[in-house]
């Protein structure tokens, strides 16, 4: 088979190509483990011959693109024809095994037959990793036109507004239909072993949330001290009404005309799609709908004012499920965003939720008595001086991400990736000269010394002298 300038397959690296490893991005934080973890040992020769056996005519690929995401590593193929097909491959991480893909196909082809959403045609799928490819994977046809965010810095303010209008006239499609639970769109006819599922009409069910809060998917939660419950689950409030929804809405996930930039072509990425409480959606705001300022200290321009203008009334009047709960008092809301988190941020964010919540209890227009009670007077000092510290250590890991040009994880590409090193310590060595002159810190404080600093910093550090 040809590929590419017609030389053999098989290699670890095919015309600067490594499909295996993560080349995309270091970080600052356990970068041996999160290349790792985004390491995918399949196939490839397979998945060009999968590729090359979906279009009739094509004798061979002539060019292939990489490209990885948070979750995936995609494969862009041109055929000798000049078709196009696009391979997608999940890390590990990126849910429950079998489940997420067989979930996102369901999902994709439940609003291809419900909705006019433009998405990609699905060409071939395997939920399975011991298929001949070594992976589970997905190829699509490529969609048309071009991403929106290459468009968007050219775009009229006239065209932005347009463009975001046009964006939710198609997923008011989506918020429209109801459905009877939480959890994650299947096949009916998909092996869910002895998870429980509903049926929905057209061949489709609900069945066990794929989403990765659920799943111990590599990052070793605390699932190993009692069974989870992966759903589905059923209605609990008219506020929580069960939606459905893009679980990444935002401009490099969006296509559109390269000519007319208000036409929508292809809304793309759909893996962990679910059916969630309509409240979890209300503050998703996409970066269509920000401030898109370089700088934090710029004033929003004027375009900036029109698109977050757009989208509030978008929202409002196209995709009301999702406006609503944005009116009501995210007091109701707030345990239930940060609870799953705990594993992750420890239990002070949660304990200070609860904490709040009773405090405001009554306000919030709940019956009978809260059950959880407020701290006495000595937990309750001990507890702000905790979340004092977490708070802490939430601000500096922002300030830093900003200063270093990183992700919040400590993400970075590759060419800055030395740099930052070199700037992360020397940051935290600023920091310490600082902690260390401070001889007589608040009681209040709560970094007093080395110890302090290096528990909350959020990037890699050398052991102490």
């Amino acid at each position: 088979m040809q590929f590419f300038t017609g030389r053999a397959m098989g290699q670890v690296t095919v015309h600067g190509i490594d499909p295996h490893s993560y080349t995309s991005g270091r970080w600052l934080r356990n970068d041996d483990h999160e290349r790792h973890i985004r390491r995918i040992d399949f196939d490839f020769d397979e998945l060009c011959r999968k590729v090359l056996g979906l279009f009739d005519g094509a004798k061979y690929i002539r060019n292939c693109e990489k490209k990885e995401g948070g979750f995936n590593r995609v494969f862009i193929f041109t055929l000798d024809d000049d078709s196009r097909a696009v391979a997608r491959l999940p890390f590990t991480f990126a849910g429950p095994a079998k489940l997420t893909t067989a979930s996102e196909v369901a999902t994709i082809q439940y609003l291809q037959r419900n909705t006019s959403i433009p998405i990609p045609k699905i060409l071939d799928w395997s939920d399975d990793a011991m298929n001949c490819v070594g992976s589970e994977y997905i190829v699509m046809e490529h969609v048309s036109g071009v991403q929106l965010h290459q468009k968007w810095p050219y775009m009229s303010g006239d065209q932005k507004v347009k463009c975001i209008d046009a964006i939710y006239r198609k997923l008011k499609e989506v918020t429209d239909i109801d459905f009877p639970a939480y959890g994650s769109l299947y096949f009916s006819t998909s092996p869910l072993r002895s998870f429980a599922t509903l049926p929905i009409e057209g061949g489709f069910c609900l069945g066990p949330h794929c989403g990765t809060r659920y799943w111990n998917c590599g990052d070793g939660r605390y699932y190993n001290h009692g069974v989870p419950n992966h759903g589905p689950y059923s209605r609990v409030h008219d506020a929580a009404v069960p939606t459905l929804f893009h679980p990444d809405l935002h401009k490099r996930n969006i296509f559109v005309s390269d000519d007319d930039p208000t036409i929508i072509t292809g809304i793309v990425d759909w893996q962990s799609s679910s059916i969630e409480p309509a409240f979890w959606y209300a503050d998703e705001i996409p970066d269509f709908a920000t401030c898109s300022s370089s700088s934090a200290s710029s004033a929003p321009s004027v375009d900036d004012d029109l698109c977050t203008k757009a989208y509030e009334i978008c929202t409002q009047f196209l995709t009301p499920r999702l406006a609503r709960p944005r009116l009501m008092n995210e007091g109701l809301f707030r345990l239930f965003r940060y609870c799953y988190r705990t594993w992750k941020d420890g239990a002070v964010a949660f304990r200070h939720e609860l904490i709040e919540t009773s405090k405001d209890w009554e306000d919030l227009g709940l019956s009978d008595s809260c059950p959880f009670p407020l701290p006495d007077p000595e937990d309750a000092d001990l507890h702000q001086k905790e979340y004092r510290r977490f708070e802490a250590a939430q601000n500096l890991k922002c300030d830093l991400s900003n200063l270093l040009d990183s992700a919040s994880d400590g993400w970075v590409p590759p060419e800055g990736w030395e740099a930052s090193k070199i700037e992360n310590m020397a940051m935290f060595k600023g920091m310490l000269k600082a902690v260390k002159e401070n001889k007589d810190p608040d009681d209040d404080e709560p970094i007093r010394n080395e110890g302090d600093l290096r528990d909350i910093w959020p990037f890699d550090l050398p052991e102490e002298d």
